[in-house]
């Protein structure tokens, strides 16, 4: 399942790869493409096999090597918004290509158990270490946004008014963002985005419109 939004210059395209059970509710997983006019670029790589260790979420799973008209040889980069399991279960799809993570998150990861590392150091996955912020190409930058781990990073896309953002997991329900209580919720805000795609909605999240008197 796709849906398209275009930019001024870039058009973001999701890619629905699965969903999974988070406690009484099943919430999709979404990767998302960035189709610049310098590259292709993948947002978070879902998952593309299951694990033991989290046969108690029950994913069903849509890998993305799976999907018709998807092309893994058609990225040229990849981000991961952060390291856990169902953001990283495709990055072995991409051998040689730069994916980019922050430092913080690539170091938490590899610290204790928090994700699956086996995934995560796939044979042939390149990690670009990312300390902060960073303008990826002209107009898409990715910036670190510490709340739902330590190296959480979002993707903002300028479209020429009000920036795109693909938050990852820094929100996984509208209402975070519509009141917004962690320090990656608030720096989402304060970039005034026209729509902010969620990893776990099928639709991006836009502010409320204030009604006309």
């Amino acid at each position: 399942m796709t849906d398209s939004a275009r930019s001024t210059h870039t058009t973001i395209t999701r890619l629905r790869v699965g969903d999974l059970q988070a406690g009484d509710q099943r919430l999709p997983i979404n990767v998302h493409i960035l189709d610049h006019p310098d590259a292709r670029i993948l947002v978070d790589t879902g998952l593309t096999q299951l694990h033991p260790a989290v046969a108690d979420m029950d994913p069903r799973i849509q890998p993305l090597n799976e999907l018709p008209g998807f092309d893994p040889d058609s990225i040229d980069i990849v981000v991961n918004t952060h390291l856990h399991f169902d953001h990283v279960g495709g990055n072995h799809l991409f051998p040689g290509r730069p994916i980019y993570v922050q430092r913080a998150e690539y170091i938490e990861a590899h610290a204790g158990e928090y994700t699956i590392l086996d995934w995560v150091d796939a044979p042939g996955v390149t990690y670009t270490l990312v300390d902060g912020e960073l303008e990826l190409l002209p107009g898409i930058r990715l910036i670190r946004a510490a709340g739902h781990s330590a190296g959480s990073q979002i993707v903002v896309v300028e479209t020429g008014h009000r920036p795109a953002v693909l938050c990852g997991d820094s929100a996984v329900f509208y209402g975070e963002l519509d009141q917004p209580a962690t320090e990656a919720q608030h720096l989402i805000r304060s970039l005034d985005p026209s729509e902010v795609w969620l990893s776990h909605q099928d639709a991006p999240w836009r502010p409320a419109v204030p009604a006309r008197g």
